[in-house]
């Protein structure tokens, strides 16, 4: 696939998946527009953990109205995410840029570009290591891809309910 720029999130993680994407094609631009969610106390707390704080359903329900102990909001992570893919656009106009991230950021990022309001992110699914793609025009985004893993799964959580449908190859939920 075509690579003209490549940006990444500070974390390390990000870095290193970077340096595997370039594969010797590109240096990564390091840009904190794109780095994760600032989650405060609740930073390497394990999932099964913060599910019992209070402010987890909000998390979960209102994410726009979401703010972490001592940490940012929901809405400042999805407001710098969305202003630097912006920026990129704007200063790259003809170029194929890849951005390595993490999963609320490209979560925020898909959701602006679907013209979805912030609390509507969560319905969103990326995967590690996933792919999406958004095509920016000068009178707007379009969607191409989202969590390209290069396999289809129709596994769900235990609590999900609901059916499943297998539509040209490609599942939908």
């Amino acid at each position: 696939m075509p690579l003209d720029l490549l940006v990444t999130s500070p974390q390390l993680r990000a870095r290193q998946t970077a340096d595997l994407v370039a594969a010797g094609r590109a240096q990564a631009l390091v840009d904190d527009s794109f780095a994760e969610c600032d989650y405060g106390d609740w930073s390497g707390a394990a999932l099964s953990e913060l599910a019992t704080e209070p402010a987890w359903e909000t998390v979960q329900w209102l994410p726009s109205a979401a703010q972490f102990p001592q940490g940012e909001t929901m809405a400042q992570m999805a407001h710098r995410a969305t202003h630097g893919v912006q920026h990129l656009v704007r200063s790259h106009p003809d170029a194929v840029v890849w951005v390595v991230s993490h999963g609320d950021v490209i979560k925020a990022i898909l959701a602006d570009a679907l013209g979805l309001h912030l609390d509507h992110f969560q319905r969103i699914v990326v995967d590690t290591a996933s792919l999406s793609v958004v095509h920016y025009t000068p009178r707007r985004p379009f969607v191409e891809r989202i969590n390209d893993t290069g396999t289809i799964r129709l596994a769900r959580k235990p609590d999900e309910k609901g059916s499943d449908a297998v539509v040209g190859g490609r599942t939908s939920q």
